[in-house]
């Protein structure tokens, strides 16, 4: 089949490099002019694995103007906050014989992605795979070939023949999905791990494997896995986890599959982006207060992810200006 990858970020770029490497056809569409500049002038993007052979691979980008393609599965790896006007530039370019599959971070997305697609052929999921966006069109993937894996969903959790055959492509493109049928228990799965390790490890400026050695690593985690699991009982989610799984879950993932990894929210931060914490903590807060309750060490956190991004925009300018 093939596919085009809405977000030539790091992990748009993480599943069109490794589907393009398998033998499908790719291309990329991007909403970050810099970033299609930057690939069109180097010829392609450079790809590394864990900081060594970087070496450059052709692709194709547009911009939502200028491309012309027609896919047969679209791939959205765009910010939560970002994704509404990605759509509009693109929705010229969607037909109802396409189906679209976006494992991002958070929730928040779903409503949107419905605006223009059959609800029938909308795929969401999960992504454990560790990858680091160096600048336009450089990307690092993290840990050696193989490793990662997702989880893949039907939002109408019936899997048809086109779901079977985009697991059988990811699989070939060492992706590792997994086929679910519990659509928001999937989804809430991953959040509840991003709402700890994303959000833990962004404030403290850390590396997931450095966030678990903390003596109060556990404490801060279980405390925040419980209030997650009170707001989905309530809602009536049904999560692939129980607590105990889910943090077992976070341990695995610093101790062993990604302990290196700085978490996509610290990498946003860090370069002075807004960060997704509103698709994370905030939307289990407000979940939570649907139901009458407060999750409120989330949305404290949140808070904090905030201040954190204000902070951000102070120079020694501004700092001038208050004292005098």
């Amino acid at each position: 089949m093939k596919y085009a990858v809405l977000g030539a970020g790091a992990m748009g770029l993480r599943y069109g490099l490794l589907l393009q490497d398998a033998g499908f056809p790719v291309d990329f569409v991007e909403i970050w002019d810099k970033s299609i500049e930057t690939i069109k002038q180097q010829g392609g993007v450079y790809q590394s694995r864990d900081r060594e052979n970087k070496h450059l691979v052709p692709v194709n980008i547009y911009s939502p103007e200028e491309y012309q393609g027609d896919p047969d599965v679209w791939i959205v790896f765009v910010k939560q906050m970002q994704l509404a006007d990605a759509l509009k530039r693109c929705k010229h370019l969607f037909n109802d014989k396409q189906y679209v599959i976006a494992p991002m971070n958070g929730i928040g997305h779903i409503e949107k992605l419905n605006q223009y697609f059959d609800s029938n052929k909308v795929l969401s999921g999960t992504a454990m795979i560790a990858t680091v966006l160096n600048g336009p069109g450089d990307v690092d993937f993290m840990g050696p070939a193989g490793a990662g894996s997702m989880k893949v969903v039907n939002q109408n959790e019936k899997p048809d023949e086109m779901t079977h055959k985009i697991v059988e492509e990811f699989t070939k493109a060492n992706l590792n999905p997994e086929l679910t049928t519990n659509f928001m228990g999937t989804l809430m799965s991953k959040v509840i791990l991003n709402s700890v390790l994303n959000t833990l490890c962004t404030m403290f400026e850390i590396r997931m494997g450095e966030f678990i050695q903390a003596p109060t690593a556990e404490k801060l985690g279980r405390q925040l896995i419980n209030e997650a699991f009170d707001v989905c009982e309530r809602d009536n989610i049904k999560l692939l986890n129980t607590r105990e799984e889910e943090w077992q879950a976070i341990k695995y993932a610093s101790t062993t599959s990604m302990p290196l990894h700085f978490p996509s929210m610290y990498q946003d931060l860090s370069k002075n982006r807004p960060t997704e914490v509103d698709y994370i903590n905030g939307y289990i807060y407000d979940l939570g207060l649907k139901h009458h309750y407060e999750a409120t060490t989330h949305d404290y956190l949140r808070n904090l992810v905030h201040l954190a991004e204000f902070t951000k925009t102070f120079n020694e300018d501004s700092l001038l200006a208050v004292e005098k």
